[in-house]
């Protein structure tokens, strides 16, 4: 039977797991936002004040535990495994990783970390101050390039992540460039009557779908990935402006495997972009243009971010340029497929589709099927500006233009477990 972990039973749990001792107890035990009934966590304050984060996923239609928190596991295994990972970085603003993980029951499917009280999401961040600060985003960039450029092409590294639990096997890794599955008669008992309109407006663009088969198609794991790189998963220290050393964290590694660099670059673009799309001021009689314009948070006030960002990424890792010299405009495609992706989890867990959603859905769109025009559009700037910093450091060597070659398709493209 697994157990089900609540306040009532946690301090149990944590003594009987030799995290803390009968005399220690706890002054706090606080449900943290955002746990349901498959995904419950707690923060426990202990009588020393130090603060234990602990994470259970749950199976309800099932007893065997599941396996979500397995891969977060293993990342930490790696970083014991090979400590350089843990200290990578091509500037002075070196960070880690993840924080430390001191006990992981994979019978129950829980994991304890320490709770890091000094740092803040970095969506909470952006959203309470209405500062985008280019020292955080340049951090970012530079730990994300850190860990690509280290487990590039690694063979170690590649197999110690195809672990598997106990008992299971695993066939290949997972790829996350998928588009909207089919769509059946039960979608109609599971989302919205509005929510609809998403799925009608999908269908209708076959230009859309054959962008996402193509990326499908040309995904190459060649790197360690995070694969869920959105603000929420980064951490900012509180003093980060007075710091030289580990401004942010990067959390939350359920997901992570042998990927593409620019699906975690993509994603964290989209992250960006969802500020600036939420924001927008949306009413019938106002064309789209006009909308993207009006958004409460500009998209000019992102871009020198967005910029700092990409440059700080390429500027550590100048080699991904040579290994795929569409990198950017994949790094722009992907965006957009994440933006499709937020509007699924909007329609999943908050049942809505609204005005907004169509925007996104619209830009997303152009993100992906038109990757060149929308890189002015995004990033204020043209490609070459962008990369002619980087250039001018590491000499960086033309892209060859690639053959144009006709994609031939099937007349509806699905995309099925690529």
């Amino acid at each position: 039977m697994v157990l089900s972990l609540s306040s009532h039973n946690v301090i149990q749990y944590l003594q009987d797991a030799g995290l803390c001792s009968l005399e220690d107890g706890a002054s706090d035990i606080s449900e943290l936002p955002g746990s349901s009934n498959n995904n419950f966590d707690l923060l426990v304050t202990l009588a020393d004040n130090q603060k234990l984060l602990l994470k259970q996923k749950r199976n309800i239609n099932n007893d065997a535990p599941p396996h979500e928190l397995f891969k977060e596991w293993l990342f930490h295994q790696l970083l014991q495994q090979f400590p350089v990972l843990s200290n990578i970085s091509a500037m002075p603003t070196a960070v880690n990783y993840a924080p430390l993980v001191v006990h992981f029951d994979e019978e129950n499917s829980i994991l304890v970390r320490n709770y890091l009280s000094e740092y803040l999401e970095l969506a909470i961040f952006y959203h309470n101050n209405e500062i985008f600060p280019q020292q955080i985003a340049f951090a970012i960039g530079t730990t994300l390039a850190g860990l690509h450029r280290a487990t590039f092409n690694r063979r170690e590294y590649k197999d110690f992540m195809a672990t598997a639990p106990q008992g299971e096997f695993r066939y290949g890794f997972y790829n996350p460039a998928q588009g909207v599955g089919s769509i059946g008669p039960e979608i109609f008992g599971t989302v919205p009557t509005d929510a609809l309109k998403f799925y009608v407006l999908y269908q209708q663009y076959e230009s859309l779908e054959s962008a996402i088969a193509d990326l499908a198609y040309d995904w190459n794991p060649c790197c360690l990935t995070h694969n869920d790189l959105k603000l929420n998963n980064i951490l900012v220290h509180s003093r980060w402006e007075k710091l030289d050393n580990c401004l942010v964290q990067l959390i939350d590694w359920e997901a992570c495997s042998w990927g593409d660099p620019a699906f975690d670059l993509g994603t964290l673009l989209a992250s960006y972009l969802g500020i600036w799309l939420k924001s927008l001021v949306v009413d019938p009689t106002i064309e789209l243009e006009e909308s993207l314009h009006l958004a409460l948070t500009p998209l000019e006030i992102l871009q020198p971010s967005i910029i700092a960002l990409i440059r700080a990424y390429i500027n550590a890792f100048p080699m991904i340029l040579e290994y795929r010299t569409d990198f950017i405009l994949r790094v722009i495609q992907f965006a957009g497929l994440a933006l499709i992706h937020q509007i699924q989890d909007i329609i999943t867990n908050h049942k809505s589709f609204n005005n907004v959603n169509i925007c996104m859905l619209q830009v997303a769109k152009s993100l992906l099927i038109m990757p060149e025009q929308a890189v002015l559009t995004i990033f204020g700037i043209s490609q070459s500006e962008i990369l002619n910093p980087v250039a001018k450091i590491h000499k960086l060597s033309q892209p060859v233009k690639e053959q144009q070659l006709l994609r031939i398709y099937y007349e509806k493209t699905r995309l099925r477990g690529c």
